[in-house]
């Protein structure tokens, strides 16, 4: 018969390391604009994979809310120039020692990839969504609170109580339209924060102020907390200079306070 064996101090289970808390700040509109549709192509796809007429409602919200976004300049130029350039830094690369060259044929392989299909995907890629009458009118009655009720629009009404098998391919169908676009920002997105250089930082009474290089302008920034810190920065900067102030949660009943201490966190700063 086994016996447990009295558990010592060396065999404590290690502490549970808390978790990191990130948050972003874009420095430039085509950062911004990135951000954005990556963070709502996403929800899109959450939404979308639960499978009840209120997930479709929330997928197709996240649609809409693409769809003005891609409105607003030409996105998909955008990306295609970031992606241009990431390949034309890569290939620099081929060139000096010490480079993983596996790993540099990978990442350069999968930006052609994304590449191309993105400029076979045309420069009208969205046009379909733009011109579908039952797209526009959700998009039309959704800037009016509770705009798309069953009275509003009797054929949402109608398609959202079809299968959940046909709601889903459909939706998909419509995902795989932006697709292409999505998914080359999303990678870029990656490529720019890994390339991101790190180092520690401290707040003097939670205030943090830094002037950045004009000859080398940033697009991204990232502040790292530990969750248990109770902290949130609010960051408001360009790619000139930033300025955070960090701020303690005090509830939502209660106003948030600047923090009064000295707050260490870590600062990433993407080129």
């Amino acid at each position: 018969m086994q016996t447990a064996e009295p558990q010592t101090a060396g065999d404590a289970p290690p502490e549970e390391q808390p978790r990191i808390l990130t948050f972003e700040q874009p420095l430039n509109e085509r950062m911004r604009t990135f951000l954005r549709l990556d963070f709502l192509y996403n929800q899109a796809l959450h939404h979308n994979e639960m499978t009840s007429p209120w997930g479709s409602r929330a997928a197709m919200a996240s649609l809409i809310d693409i769809l003005a976004v891609t409105t607003r300049g030409d996105v998909r130029s955008d990306v295609l120039k970031e992606l241009e350039s990431h390949l034309g830094t890569l290939n620099e690369f081929q060139s000096k020692p010490g480079v993983d060259a596996q790993r540099l044929k990978t990442l350069t392989g999968n930006l052609a990839r994304l590449r191309s299909e993105l400029l076979n995907a045309g420069q009208a890629f969205l046009q379909p969504l733009r011109d579908s009458e039952f797209v526009s009118a959700i998009k039309h009655r959704s800037g009016i609170p509770g705009g798309t009720c069953e009275f509003d629009l009797p054929d949402y009404t109608f398609w959202l109580t079809q299968p959940d098998e046909a709601r889903m391919r459909t939706f998909n169908q419509w995902l795989g339209m932006l697709r292409p676009l999505c998914d080359a920002i999303a990678e870029l997105l990656w490529l720019t924060r890994q390339n991101g250089r790190s180092r520690q930082e401290t707040a003097p009474g939670g205030t943090f102020n830094i002037t950045f290089d004009r000859e080398h302008p940033l697009q991204l920034l990232r502040i790292a907390l530990p969750s248990t810190a109770g902290l949130y920065p609010e960051i408001s900067g360009s790619h000139h200079r930033c300025s955070v102030r960090f701020l303690t949660w005090n509830g939502l009943t209660t106003r948030p306070t600047q923090a009064t201490g000295d707050v260490s966190f870590r600062f990433t700063t993407c080129a």
